[in-house]
């Protein structure tokens, strides 16, 4: 700042930040990044720019109707006037080094009798890794996926979408791995991004899995598909992050630890998707 030839210091201050991408042909705000500076919290700071970025899209996108978010924090009585609930998921979060994982299911695969229901020769068949056609055959085109996924809600890296073209327009422009156990009668289907780098430390990766069903051993034996197919060739560590039925969180957690032997980063939380009519 400047005045009558003399320099003041200036400061910015950021309180709090938001990003906001419309989807579902255009009905729905989907409200991303949302984040408060401690020091402010609890003073009205989230209410206001959630209000003012729902004008600012309203007033873009006259169509859209509904603001959804999707959290990891404990609801309050407060929120549940504010917002439907429309799903909710598990959140495992385990870390481990790719090496040490890499010897790990090595052993798995050797001794199929210590865990038979993952073996490649039990009743059960491998997953089916899809491709863009069968993707559109199974979630489009017909009705097989909407009893399997949560709402007949896709729920991809925090990113909530309704079985509509124009969201698999955006979500098959992502790297995602996309598992089922069946084409022709899916019971549990897996959604896996590729890995990523995250700036924590040297070599750190991040793996996302969106795990649909309440089939425990086929829950397992996609888990363990996506890990060896993506950390075939990482060196260093690793943290993954699966969504998964609340109900599985607890034996998918011993599985983790038993079987696998990694950590368990946090305790059990939750991802709540929820809703409120667009203002």
């Amino acid at each position: 700042i400047t005045s009558n030839n003399e320099v003041f210091p200036s400061s910015i201050w950021q309180i709090a930040l938001e990003s906001v991408c419309v989807i579902d042909d255009g009905e729905t705000m989907l409200v991303e990044g949302l984040r408060v500076a401690p020091e402010e919290r609890g003073k009205g700071v989230a209410g206001v720019l959630l209000r003012f970025c729902s004008e600012l899209v309203k007033s873009k996108y006259p169509d859209v109707k509904v603001s959804r978010l999707t959290r990891d924090d404990q609801l309050r009585p407060k929120d549940f006037q504010k917002y439907r609930i429309i799903t909710k998921q598990g959140i495992l979060l385990v870390r481990f080094r790719a090496e040490d994982l890499k010897l790990r299911l090595s052993d798995i695969t050797l001794h199929d009798s210590i865990y038979p229901s993952l073996s490649t020769s039990s009743s059960s068949p491998p997953p089916v890794r899809l491709d863009h056609e069968s993707i559109h055959q199974l979630y489009l085109r017909s009705d097989l996926m909407k009893g399997l996924l949560p709402n007949a809600t896709v729920i991809q890296d925090w990113q909530p979408f309704k079985l509509l073209p124009s969201n698999f327009t955006i979500l098959l422009k992502k790297d995602i791995d996309w598992m089922v156990n069946d084409v022709s009668s899916p019971t549990v289907a897996s959604l896996c991004t590729f890995p990523f780098k995250v700036p924590i430390g040297d070599n750190w990766y991040y793996l996302n899995i969106d795990m649909y069903g309440k089939d425990l051993n086929l829950v397992k034996q996609q888990f363990l598909s996506h890990l060896e197919c993506h950390t075939a060739t990482l060196k260093g560590h690793v943290m993954c992050q699966m969504f998964l039925d609340p109900a599985l969180w607890k034996p998918m957690a011993d599985f983790c630890h038993s079987a696998l032997n990694v950590e368990l980063v946090k305790e059990y939380t939750e991802q709540c998707v929820v809703e409120s009519d667009a203002v």
